[in-house]
């Protein structure tokens, strides 16, 4: 199986600690938020991962080094150039995912113990292209879906906006996207010409026709730990993690 791993983001929520270090390598009780990831992708199967990066780009690529990439096959998508947000990250790492079956996204900074596998399997026993995972907690944006477990639109709760791209007749329900899902290699021939664009942008103009559906995982841990309040807590269950 195979995935990607984001990685490439500033971290400028996590300032000052990321003035000298990339988000990825911040420690959690001595690990790193991309240790963690690689270790929980390596212990539901993935063998093949790809890892973008920019922000202190030749940190990450020695870390991997001294960790013998962790005895798997990763592969560097060099983004120093220029940062091409979530939906072109993807994009210029498409020909990673050639042998036509769903792969994984997995932001580095989630720190979750959310059940890989179940999704994986969730995913393939739907007609989706995508499957996001997805939790009811709360969050300052969400996801909407219909009664089907159909995406249709997205709200903020800071600014009031609300975003509705396909029709519904029923009740729209909200959850808050974790930043893990599976996609199908079908999705590459969707993408828009830009070489930057953001994924939650992309899904929204594709799902009017084409059925992106969710996982709920609202049972299982997870903190962002884009957010630097949120490090003291992510210390008390890392153990629950790994």
């Amino acid at each position: 199986m195979r995935a990607f791993i984001l990685a490439a983001g500033l971290g400028t929520r996590l300032k000052p600690l990321t003035d000298t270090k990339p988000k990825a390598l911040i420690e959690i009780n001595g690990v790193t938020l991309l240790e963690i990831v690689i270790q929980r992708l390596i212990n539901t199967g993935y063998k093949q991962i790809i890892i973008n990066v920019h922000h202190f780009a030749d940190q990450i690529i020695s870390f991997l080094k001294e960790k013998n990439n962790f005895g798997i096959e990763i592969i560097i998508s060099d983004e120093r150039q220029m940062l091409l947000d979530t939906g072109g990250g993807l994009k210029k790492v498409s020909w990673f995912f050639d042998n036509g079956k769903p792969f994984l996204v997995h932001n580095v900074d989630i720190l979750s113990n959310i059940d890989l596998a179940k999704l994986y399997n969730f995913h393939n026993n739907t007609n989706s292209i995508v499957t996001l995972a997805v939790q009811n907690r709360k969050s300052s944006r969400y996801f909407l879906f219909d009664e089907g477990k159909n995406l249709c639109g997205w709200k903020n709760e800071t600014t009031n906006e609300i975003k509705i791209t396909r029709e519904s007749s029923g009740i729209l329900t909200q959850f808050a996207f974790s930043g893990i899902h599976i996609a199908n290699p079908g999705i590459f021939n969707q993408m828009p010409a830009d070489k930057k664009f953001s994924i939650v942008d992309f899904y929204l103009t594709i799902a009017p026709h084409n059925r992106i559906a969710y996982f709920d995982h609202s049972n299982s841990l997870l903190i962002d730990l884009g957010k630097k309040e949120n490090l003291l807590e992510a210390e008390k269950i890392i153990n629950r993690i790994l």
